[in-house]
């Protein structure tokens, strides 16, 4: 296939083509360094046919819960190619820019209605402000997506999307905050604190934490999930929050800034617990509420590490590679901040290498799973492996 046949959608600088090059028994995605690149994407062998993917990335972000509004496109389809005839024409099954906008589109409208404005004003302003404020809902999609992987319906996981997104947003709005990260841009706005001051802010971020949970517990549905699962998923969240989890990572973080001898070994713990811990609990409530098998639930757990990890990786790739216009937040303040980072310890090269090996990993969990319900998965794996905002 020609670099021209790929050449719409690829602002992002990352393409995948299907091709039949590489043999069928691994994934392969390799970073997109130049203009256009021809790969191969052969991860399952299914009945004598080769399961493969098209993606074209961009900045993906739903701004409104208008499903007509612009956006920038991300796209995957799935088609179906026999081995014996590689020439023959495929039919899309799976749109991955279609997923995304239907998910995060009905998240937002839960979202929307699970807070609305009353008295005191000020507080449920600014927790919408934050909650509402656009974002790629990466986190609530992979709880819905989780669900349905093992055999649950949406329906089952709303309430525990939203809640993750919740807590998500409460970590944004105190990292932001002038004792910790001290950052005047999230999502292309000002942070919350500029807007409401930090004492709002503060509150908003407690708020939106402390109603998590209890949106999570009234929320789920009784009758399609049963008080026990309810309540399992209330631990795994509060544990993946705690000075076990994402607060354990946030304060090892704090206190390497301008530290010398931080390795590698410490910023995958840093990393593990601030960032893979809230996707970790996310895939697992969606997994736990959906009625998974224990099995289930823990190849999902070391996916959600994986991608955690990965999500982390890129994101200091970004920090030193894009400006705040395209991040929608402050460009390079690990750098300013002195903190250690993937691309201070390895290079830049080396973490595009690596986040490719840590993609490939996570993706390795899904073996055994459905194909066509672990697409959604898959290829969110490679949106976060590739994004570029």
């Amino acid at each position: 296939m020609s670099s021209s046949s790929c050449s719409t959608g690829l602002n992002l600088g990352f393409c995948v083509q299907t091709c039949n090059s590489i043999p069928r028994s691994r994934s392969s995605i390799s970073p997109f360094l130049k203009k256009n690149l021809d790969i191969n994407y052969n991860k399952f062998n299914n009945g004598g046919s080769t399961t493969s993917l098209f993606y074209s990335f961009s900045p993906f972000s739903i701004t409104s819960i208008n499903p007509k509004s612009k956006m920038s496109q991300i796209s995957a389809i799935l088609t179906q190619q026999d081995n014996k005839t590689p020439t023959q024409t495929s039919k899309p099954q799976f749109d991955f820019n279609n997923y995304m906008i239907d998910k995060a589109t009905r998240v937002n409208q839960a979202l929307d209605m699970a807070i609305p404005v009353k008295h005191p004003e000020k507080i449920h302003e600014a927790m919408r402000y934050s909650l509402l404020a656009g974002g790629k809902r990466v986190r609530p999609v992979l709880c819905i997506a989780a669900c349905e992987l093992v055999g649950g319906d949406e329906s089952a996981a709303m309430a525990a999307a939203c809640a993750v997104e919740m807590i998500h947003t409460m970590s944004l709005i105190h990292d932001d905050l002038p004792c910790m990260d001290n950052d005047d841009l999230r999502r292309g706005k000002p942070t919350t604190h500029k807007v409401f001051g930090e004492d709002v802010a503060v509150l908003a971020g407690d708020s939106l934490l402390s109603f998590a949970f209890e949106h999570l517990v009234k929320s789920t549905p009784a009758e399609k999930v049963n008080a026990g699962k309810v309540v399992r998923a209330v631990g795994e969240l509060a544990q993946a929050i705690g000075a076990e989890g994402l607060v354990a990572g946030q304060v090892v973080d704090i206190h390497s800034e301008g530290v010398d001898g931080i390795g590698i070994e410490e910023l995958e713990f840093i990393h593990i617990h601030k960032t893979a811990k809230l996707l970790e609990a996310a895939l697992v409530l969606g997994a736990i509420l959906g009625g998974g098998t224990d099995d289930e639930v823990e190849r999902l757990r070391r996916f959600a590490r994986g991608i955690g990890l990965l999500f982390q990786v890129v994101d200091d790739i970004l920090d030193v590679t894009k400006s705040s216009e395209e991040l929608g937040k402050t460009a390079g303040k690990d750098l300013v901040a002195d903190k250690v980072t993937f691309p201070k310890l390895m290079g830049i090269e080396k973490s595009r290498e690596y986040a490719q090996r840590l993609n490939e990993e996570a993706k390795e969990q899904l073996d055994g799973f459905d194909v066509d319900k672990a697409m959604p998965l898959i290829a969110l794996a490679d949106y976060i492996g590739y994004r570029q905002n």
